[in-house]
């Protein structure tokens, strides 16, 4: 019954067919919109195939196939087809094969899937999950939309089964020789009673009669014998096969892969969080003017504080899909959330590189014009720099939102699609910034401690101070930039030299370590930071004694100032262009 204008599903229930095989095939009806219950009820007592492909069906209702033994189920190219019913298969036998593909099904029916040996779901894009695994007792052959939901079907098999199996470990073992052999070998109960015999063929000599003590529910608990065949071929046993397999980009595994780095991840981002948090609430509390170091360290906390919520969002999702991330990968890499993790962290990426480098040459510029006060960065030629680099920084991170490059790529989020020259370009273009960002960072620094090592300006253990927070600033950007770039430069030219499950010891161990490191070495390790941060605890009642101290060695250095200049500002002495260049140091 093809290409017709039918509405109304027709009546087959008057059809008695006597023929073994038995096929319907109802396609290219349009206006045919549903499956009623019984719909095929009486039609045949045998095998049936019903070929339903190509119709405008939208709804299969309950009991749909009840009554019939079904050998295959077409239902393919029906576009709008979104949900068939739980119990549509209630009441039926079967069936063998399956065929879903080209359908807008966003679940499988929980029932009547126990007998489907041929899966196949191909272009089903709205089918993100599938029924819990124990249903599939009988599958051979899935045939799916996407690799992940291959990784369910490796483990299949039960523990109960796996048990049963190892039960006739010992006849695969000896397989070759039974082959040759023309006797039977025998399993035999406690009471030396033929329970199974393998021949040539390897078939039982179990009954299908459920009143004798050696049938098969006799012998095997049902629960056990869950898609077992014993029909199954000891020297050449049956493996389910699934397409697409997975690919390098999405292996078999949570999105974490390794159990350590899931309990690390958690440390960290909480660490980069806590900081990061701490070093706004008191930057941006404090009662003191908002100077040019203050201003870029909120900028560099902020977006230090986003890494730690990428990293908390890609933790909290690993946490509630562990064990069955296949379930939950295309809604997570294809949805929102994935997404917005890739966007928080290309955007904190870039703008915490950017702001360390402003930071630096900040540290640069003030020390090498300390005594000419004529030409010190302000905070009106600051604020225009940042706004650049915020706007340069959300340029980056949009841009795989509009299709050059992609988040959907990896379940960790990051920007790994190089399909196109221009993803590729993109790539290298981000890391080619980076390594040009950390050189301008290092010959900065290599500068300031030449500028420093003045005998006359800085005594020999201020000296060596000052050259090992170089050295300490300099290794934490080199140990979270070196790693990345190294091998992101490799991938970025098609010569991949890690794989997806390994670079995820990277984003945990290295790419997040100047977000954690940034708030202790640029603020909370300072003396301007831990007097603000005592009076802002003072504030509360807590650490007053300290904030004291704090309060009046403040007020002493500016008086003191004060009365060595007689009120007028002059030109810096040798000695307080010292403290100018370890103050600048120290912000």
């Amino acid at each position: 019954i093809c290409n017709t204008g039918i509405r109304q599903f027709p009546d087959l229930t008057q059809i008695f067919s006597l023929e073994a095989h038995f096929i319907l095939e109802l396609c290219d009806n349009l206006r045919m919109t549903i499956i009623p219950q019984n719909a095929f009820q009486g039609m045949n007592n045998e095998s049936l195939t019903l070929k339903l492909y190509k119709n405008g069906f939208e709804d299969i209702h309950s009991h749909a196939f009840n009554g019939t033994k079904l050998n295959q189920l077409i239902l393919k190219d029906n576009k709008n087809l979104r949900r068939i019913h739980n119990d549509a298969l209630r009441g039926a036998t079967g069936p063998d094969v399956l065929d879903i593909s080209s359908t807008a099904l966003e679940s499988l029916p929980s029932y009547g899937l126990e007998a489907i040996q041929v899966l196949n779901a191909t272009s089903s894009y709205s089918l993100k999950r599938l029924p819990p695994l124990d249903k599939f007792r009988s599958l051979l052959e899935a045939v799916l939309t996407y690799p992940s939901h291959c990784c369910a079907f490796r483990n299949l098999r039960t523990e109960k089964q796996n048990l049963l199996l190892s039960i006739f470990d010992n006849f695969s073992k000896e397989c070759e020789s039974t082959m040759r052999k023309p006797t039977n070998e025998m399993l035999v109960d406690s009471n030396n009673t033929l329970l199974w015999s393998v021949e040539r063929n390897t078939y039982p000599f179990a009954t299908d009669d459920e009143s004798s003590p050696y049938s098969y529910s006799n012998i095997f608990d049902d629960s056990e014998m869950a898609g077992f065949d014993f029909e199954y071929d000891f020297c050449q046993p049956k493996v389910l096969t699934c397409t697409p397999e997975p690919d390098a980009f999405n292996p078999c595994e949570d999105i974490l892969g390794y159990s350590f780095l899931r309990v690390l991840i958690w440390f960290i981002n909480i660490l980069a969080i806590a900081g990061n948090f701490t070093v706004l609430l008191v930057l941006l509390t404090s009662h003191y003017k908002l100077t040019v170091p203050r201003f870029l360290m909120c900028n560099l906390s902020f977006a230090d504080f986003c890494m730690g919520l990428y990293l908390l969002l890609i933790a909290s999702v690993d946490a509630q899909t562990s064990g069955q991330y296949y379930n939950h990968a295309i809604d997570w890499q294809t949805g929102s959330g994935c997404s917005t993790a890739g966007f928080f962290t290309v955007f904190a990426s870039e703008l915490s590189v950017y702001t360390l480098t402003v930071i630096t040459l900040e540290r640069w510029h003030t020390i090498t014009y300390a005594m000419q006060l004529d030409r010190k960065l302000r905070l009106r030629h600051a604020v225009p720099i940042m706004l650049g680099g915020w706007l340069f920084s959300i340029g980056i991170a949009v841009l795989p939102l509009f299709g050059v490059s992609s988040y959907m790529k990896v379940s960790i989020c990051l920007p790994m699609d190089i399909e196109t020259g221009l993803s590729q370009a993109y790539i290298l273009l981000i890391l080619v910034l980076n390594v040009v960002a950390f050189v301008v960072i290092c010959a900065c620094y290599i500068k300031i401690y030449i500028a420093v090592q003045n005998p006359e300006l800085v005594a020999a253990n201020k000296d060596t101070k000052v050259a090992k927070r170089m050295a300490i600033l300099i290794f934490t950007d080199f140990t979270c930039m070196a790693p990345i770039s190294f091998f992101a430069i490799s991938a970025a030219f098609k010569v991949p030299l890690i794989t997806v499950t390994n670079s995820k010891i990277l984003l945990v161990l290295f790419y997040p370590v100047n977000s954690c490191a940034n708030p202790f070495l640029y603020a909370i390790f300072t003396k301007a930071f831990r007097r603000d941060f005592f009076l802002l605890m003072s504030k509360f009642g807590c650490c007053k004694s300290r904030a004291e101290l704090y309060r009046m060695n403040y007020f002493s250095a500016y008086n003191n100032s004060n009365c060595k200049n007689g009120g007028v500002a002059t030109a810096p002495s040798k000695a307080s262009q010292a403290f100018l260049l370890l103050s600048a140091l120290d912000k």
